[in-house]
């Protein structure tokens, strides 16, 4: 009768669920060997994430400060550059007198505003201008006293330099005569001639 139950194979049931069993205690032990492993890489992976997300709000704050920035720049420059087409000749006390009360509109417009509303840069600025003429240059140059402009390029009347011939490079003679006459002129206007 031994004979018999060793030569009857055992149940398939049985040897099937002792297959299963034994794979799903691998397998567990597996997990459990590599589990610390992958909870390292989560950990790494997650670290690694929170970096990138925060370089890149850096980096979107970066840039927005620097299209502020660009933008403050433009501003001021086409204030700066209407300013000088209406001829203001004290422009940065003008510019700082201005530039806080121009801002730019969504449609990209500068605009100041006055009692009437919101006007066009080039309005807002001649409107400032008509309202303090002492920002324009001076209607007459002149008035009692009033001496030759030196701007003019030349000496007095009766010198015999002229202010554009003074040049780098000249021949010693030439400026030797230069010498000469400012000096005299000098003298000149020493004795109050």
């Amino acid at each position: 009768m031994a004979e018999e139950t060793d030569r009857n194979p055992p149940e398939t049931g049985d040897v099937r669920s002792l297959v299963r069993q034994v794979i799903r205690e691998f397998v567990e032990t597996e997990n459990v060997k590599t589990e610390p492993a992958h909870k390292a890489e989560l950990m790494e992976e997650r670290r690694r994430r929170e970096q990138l997300e925060r370089r890149v709000n850096e980096l979107v704050e970066e840039n927005q400060r620097s299209r502020a920035l660009a933008e403050e720049a433009d501003r001021h420059s086409a204030i700066r550059a209407e300013l000088q087409r209406q001829g203001v000749v004290k422009l940065d006390l003008v510019f700082k007198a201005l530039k806080d009360d121009i801002r730019r509109e969504q449609d990209g417009r500068l605009v100041g505003a006055t009692e009437s509303g919101e006007v066009g840069l080039k309005e807002y600025v001649s409107h400032f201008v008509n309202q303090n003429p002492e920002f324009l240059p001076a209607r007459m140059s002149g008035g009692s006293g009033a001496g030759t402009n030196p701007r003019t390029g030349s000496f007095p009347a009766g010198l015999g330099v002229d202010m554009d011939r003074i040049r780098p490079g000249m021949s010693r003679e030439e400026l030797d005569q230069i010498r000469q006459e400012v000096a005299r002129v000098a003298l000149q206007s020493l004795n109050g001639r």
